[in-house]
Formats: structure tokens, C-alpha cells, sequence
């Protein structure tokens, strides 16, 4: 063809192999972690295909092709000497342990909600409308919920909060704090065990995730020292809160300067809201890299939704970038805004009144 510079060509469709190949196993991974296919090669591996079978009571014959599409993908190593397949440390980490900081399950899981999602936003693409958090398709909630927890547990109580300027000790002391956007209350529960002595008060929009919420605190131990109630940014109740609490939820909220200004009112004059967010850079091009990619598919079929659906609907989108989420901090009244720390994943801001 005319024009056609073969080396590009060739380049991208071993991309585009390399991508179909990653999106046929979403179902792959789901299944083997519903079954418990990865738990027990991690647990009594290495085993042959008919082993595994009997262990976990699937049918042989299924199970030879995942184990084989499995091996293929490298998600598990094959011995063709013994004719075992086995999950190696590293593999282990990515599928079958849940505190791993890289544990993607929870990934797969939300990128299967987003394509049972595609009518619901494609639709939205014509009209401009939202799609509301709770009225997507399947249980995303559930799936960013677990997406998240892994980096919680690795980094918020390790480096995150102590990131802040004197609130860990603040915290050992004993103070109020309440976690907007709170979810299935993770990071709520995470801060709890960490400092029985504090209060915290976790709010969602969503009832559904509360009652997640105040399960999950039930049965880590820490319902003392927790409380959850469906609440909005912009109208949670009390003005004596030491700390405010916001985890990957600014850019979804619609109109997220008016919950920055209720934030404030919120806090005590000595007080700390500290906001995380997804990695990003101010610009598309500091964007085009492979975080950016799965943000901008998330924020496409999530975030903008969402945001869309409320009222002002500002829709930042997953990568707005450091210098459009100091635009709405500082419009909210607060005076003082600095990166305290961050990740591959994401940015960590202290906002000061």
C-alpha cells in the first residue's frame, strides 16, 4: 500500500496482538481467581492439569486449555519435563496474594465492568449525559474497591500519612477525621487499626458501599473507633474535624470545588485535608505512557460518567493533572497546597487553610 511505512506497520500490529492477547484473558484471570485455580498452585504447586482438577473439582479438559493459555501469557510457569505447571513467586504476587502491591485482581475485575459498561457510556457519548456511580453496569463499585485496597494497605499507613506534616503523631495522640468518598470503607478501616486512639468517620454517596463499609469494619475489629454514613462532599455534617480524608474520588465528584469549600468549613483552623489522586502530568504528552493509558480508558468509561451525573458536573477526569486539581483546592479557600509524596499510581496533596 502506498505510503505505508512497513517497520511502523509491522510495529503496530505486534502491539495490537500483544493488546488482544492482554484483553482475551480477562476472562482467563477472573476465572482462575474465582475458582481458586491460582490459590492452590501457590498453595500445592507444582501440579499436572489432572492434580489441579481434582484439588479444586473442575473439569479436566477445561482446565487443560486455561492452564495452557496461562502458560502462554507467562501468568504461570509450565515444566514440559514433568508436564506441571506451578505460579512462581513473582506470578504469585500479581494473582494470588491479596496485600501484594501489585496484585492486580481487582484491575481485571474493573476492566470487565467497563466493558459491561460500553452500552451505558456509548450511549453518553451522544447525548452528554452521566452515567451515575451505582447505575453502571455489573459491580464496579465492587471491582474499584479491590483495584484500590492493595495500594492502600502498602503505602497509606507506611508513607502516605506520614508524608504529612505532624499528622501521625496527631494521630497517635487521638483526633477526628473523616474520609470522604470512603467506598467500601478500606482506607477507613486501614487508618483505624492503625490508630485506635482517633476517630474516623467515613461518608460515601452510595449506600451500598456504606454497608460494605461498616462490614468490613466489622470484621477487621475496628467498629469502636469507625462510624459510616451516606453523605455528600458538599453537605457532611460537623465543622471539628482534625483531618479530611479524600482517596481517587476529587476528580469524580461534580462539582469538585463546592466539596473543597465544605471541606474547609469542616475542618478545624489547624487542620489538614489530604487529597490523593491518580498520577498525572498537566499535559497530555507527559500522559502517553502505559499509567496514563489504563487512567484515561478508566476516566472514559468511570470518572467523566460519573462526575456528569451530578450536578455542575465538572468532569476533571482521572488525569487532571497537579495544576488543575490545585485550581479547585485553592478555589475552595484553602491557602496552602504542596505534593507531599507519591507513586507510580498516584499523587498525594496536603491542602492547608
Amino acid at each position: 500500500m502506498s505510503g505505508v511505512n512497513e517497520t511502523k506497520l509491522n510495529q503496530l500490529v505486534g502491539q495490537m496482538l500483544s493488546d488482544l492477547g492482554g484483553a482475551s484473558s480477562i476472562a482467563m484471570v477472573r476465572i482462575g481467581d474465582a475458582l481458586g485455580l491460582y490459590e492452590t498452585l501457590k498453595t500445592r504447586g507444582p501440579l499436572t492439569c489432572a492434580q489441579l482438577a481434582r484439588a479444586t473439582d473442575v473439569n479436566e479438559r477445561y482446565l487443560r486449555e486455561w492452564l495452557s493459555h496461562q502458560a502462554a501469557s507467562n501468568y504461570l510457569t509450565y515444566d514440559p519435563a514433568a508436564d506441571t505447571f506451578s505460579l512462581q513467586p513473582e506470578q504469585a504476587m500479581v494473582f494470588a496474594t491479596p496485600d501484594s502491591p501489585v496484585n492486580m485482581m481487582g484491575a481485571f475485575d474493573t476492566a470487565a465492568a467497563m466493558l459491561d459498561n460500553q452500552s451505558k457510556v456509548q450511549a453518553a457519548f451522544k447525548t452528554g449525559a452521566g452515567v451515575a456511580w451505582g447505575h453502571q453496569a455489573g459491580c464496579l463499585f465492587c471491582a474499584v474497591a479491590r483495584f484500590f485496597r492493595p495500594s492502600y494497605h502498602n503505602n497509606l499507613v507506611s508513607q502516605w500519612l506520614p508524608a504529612l506534616d505532624g499528622v501521625v503523631k496527631r494521630l497517635e495522640q487521638g483526633i477526628k477525621v473523616a474520609d470522604i468518598g470512603c467506598g467500601h470503607g478500606w482506607s477507613t478501616v486501614l487508618m483505624a487499626k492503625a490508630f485506635p486512639k482517633s476517630l474516623f468517620v467515613g461518608y460515601d454517596f452510595h449506600p451500598d458501599s456504606i454497608a460494605d463499609a461498616r462490614a468490613h469494619a466489622e470484621a477487621h475489629g475496628v467498629s469502636a473507633n469507625t462510624r459510616f454514613a451516606v453523605g455528600l462532599a458538599k453537605d457532611y455534617p460537623g465543622n471539628d474535624y482534625d483531618l479530611v480524608t479524600c482517596f481517587d474520588c476529587l476528580h469524580d465528584m461534580g462539582d469538585p470545588a463546592g466539596a473543597a469549600t465544605h471541606i474547609k468549613q469542616s475542618l478545624k483552623p489547624d487542620g489538614t485535608w489530604m487529597i490523593v489522586e491518580p498520577m498525572a502530568g498537566d499535559r497530555l504528552e507527559q500522559n502517553l505512557n502505559p499509567v496514563g493509558r489504563l487512567y484515561y480508558a478508566a476516566s472514559t468509561m468511570i470518572c467523566v460518567p460519573t462526575s456528569l451525573s451530578q450536578e455542575v458536573g465538572a468532569a476533571l477526569g482521572a488525569q487532571a493533572g497537579e495544576a488543575r486539581l490545585r485550581e479547585v483546592i485553592t478555589a475552595g479557600g484553602f491557602r496552602s497546597v504542596r505534593r507531599a509524596c507519591e507513586t507510580p499510581f498516584n499523587m498525594i496533596l496536603e491542602a492547608r487553610p
